[in-house]
């Protein structure tokens, strides 16, 4: 997203729309829970879960419900107070916030790192407590500073809270995004640099969320550059690009053979599909989910 947070439009849209005149679902919420037993079975070579923000016409619990019925395993990107909601449908949260920065202010000013510290001290056990498997951090904007400097505060950061990830069996992730159509400044926008970061932090739970269309959009080359750097990688993020809509012929990423490319590698997280749909948001989940599933 650009001038507004993933959790702002949320709320924002939530509040804005009227549940009841969704086109989301004619189901009653019976219904639909019902229908749950009769899951899609999928392949399983690509474990696929869905960003809780896409969906603000839907309930959690809707979105869940759904989710299970197509065979996802997860919802991506919710709150603490949301980390257990998806056990409730047999899902997991595949990746949480947990208070660890903003987009624009996070690890690449030291001054950022004690607030960042509380929250993951806060948080993570949360996460742990629920099953969830990835937490999200990012960079932060330039405002001016050097990669190099930016790279240094970042690497001290995770130096710093590692082990809090460490100790509770959680993946912290770094997320690349772009910095030429969505997010002017952001410092963490090529693979290279968050590569050189985990190196140094050299944490099996520090790692990369890959974010498919920020970094189609900034260099390209997925399938080479995701099986080159694939231990450094602990998440993904999908979305068409141009625009972050459907994964359809609209758009330029082949994404079935990006996801073979991943499946080559023995990736065994989770791939969560983060885009915004512009006609049935149910339909286009589930084009998505098929197209992924090699």
């Amino acid at each position: 997203m650009s001038s507004i947070s993933r959790r702002r439009m949320l709320k924002s849209t939530i509040a804005g729309t009227a549940l009841a005149s969704s086109s989301v679902s004619s189901m009653s919420w019976s219904q639909q829970k019902a229908s749950t037993d009769a899951s899609i079975q999928r392949k399983g070579h690509i474990r696929q879960s869905v960003s809780r923000w896409c969906y603000p016409q839907m309930s959690l619990d809707e979105l869940c419900v759904y989710a299970a019925q197509i065979g996802l395993k997860g919802v991506d990107l919710l709150e603490p107070e949301d980390f257990e909601t998806p056990k409730k449908h047999g899902l997991i949260c595949t990746m949480g916030y947990v208070a660890a920065g903003t987009i624009p202010d996070a690890l690449n000013v030291v001054a950022n790192h004690d607030k960042i510290e509380a929250g993951l001290r806060l948080n993570i056990p949360l996460a742990a407590k629920a099953g969830v498997p990835n937490v999200i951090t990012f960079s932060g904007n330039r405002r001016g500073m050097s990669d190099e400097e930016g790279a240094r505060n970042v690497i001290l950061g995770l130096n710093r809270v590692k082990k809090i990830a460490e100790d509770n069996n959680v993946v912290l992730c770094l997320e690349l995004l772009n910095s030429k159509v969505n997010h002017i400044d952001y410092m963490g926008d090529h693979t290279a640099w968050g590569v050189a970061v985990m190196k140094e932090v050299n944490s099996p739970h520090v790692k990369l969320l890959y974010d498919i269309y920020h970094m189609q959009i900034m260099e390209g080359d997925l399938i080479a550059t995701i099986q080159s750097n694939i231990q450094w990688i602990g998440h993904f993020h999908t979305g068409g690009v141009p625009g972050r809509h459907e994964l359809n012929d609209k758009q330029e990423v082949q994404w079935d053979g990006v996801m073979r490319g991943i499946v080559e590698t023995g990736f065994k997280g989770y791939v969560a599909h983060e885009f915004v749909p512009t006609g049935d948001p149910r339909a286009s989940l589930l084009q998505a989910v098929d197209l992924c599933d090699v």
